[in-house]
């Protein structure tokens, strides 16, 4: 009896990460929709058979794109999370990590913006995508016990702590904001101010 193998591509993280940044790339510049596969390939300098090595089609790709992103944002943002530090502080500390993540990273914003208001955003799952944050909303959650800050639902939180960097970040809102240490001190500390008691 012959046995046949059918040979098995190994994935190529190499690969995999030009396929991801082309990706981000090319949706920047040209839009979801625009965006085909073998636009994508080509950029990435590989074959359209080899992106579905990695995903099963376009909307795979755009989906696992945006989780990857918002994964490393998560991972940025928390790495300086110290719950044993008071309440304000370790906020403050949350936003400044938000503020320099974005920064340094304004192509994966712009995408992960894109796609958070385009009908993709559906397809991800919210819960375990903001199980990185899950801390946050502890110690927000402690903050409202401790009548340290308002008690109000998390999304009116987070939305004057946090919705504000998205906006001055966000370059087609505000091309002109510098992220400056002053800038990024006065707009926490505004933040901070419309949360608390």
């Amino acid at each position: 009896m012959i046995i046949y193998y059918r040979a098995v591509r190994v994935k190529d993280e190499i690969k995999q990460q030009a396929i991801i940044d082309a990706t981000i790339e090319l949706v920047n510049e040209i839009g979801f929709v625009s965006s085909s596969v073998s636009k994508i390939a080509k950029k990435a300098g590989v074959s359209p058979a080899t992106i579905y090595i990695y995903y099963k089609n376009k909307e795979d790709l755009l989906v696992s794109t945006y989780i990857r992103i918002k994964t490393m944002l998560g991972a940025s943002v928390m790495k300086e999370f110290d719950p044993s530090l008071p309440v304000r502080d370790t906020l403050m500390t949350v936003g400044k990590s938000l503020f320099s993540h974005i920064a340094t990273h304004p192509q994966l914003f712009v995408f992960a913006e894109q796609f958070a208001n385009s009908p993709y955003q559906e397809l991800v799952d919210r819960q375990k995508l903001e199980a990185v944050f899950q801390p946050l909303m502890e110690l927000l959650q402690y903050g409202i016990q401790q009548k340290i800050i308002k008690d109000v639902p998390m999304e009116i939180l987070f939305a004057h702590l946090y919705a504000p960097i998205y906006a001055l970040v966000n370059p087609h809102l505000n091309p002109d904001f510098k992220v400056t240490p002053e800038n990024i001190e006065t707009t926490m500390n505004m933040a901070w101010d419309a949360i608390k008691l």
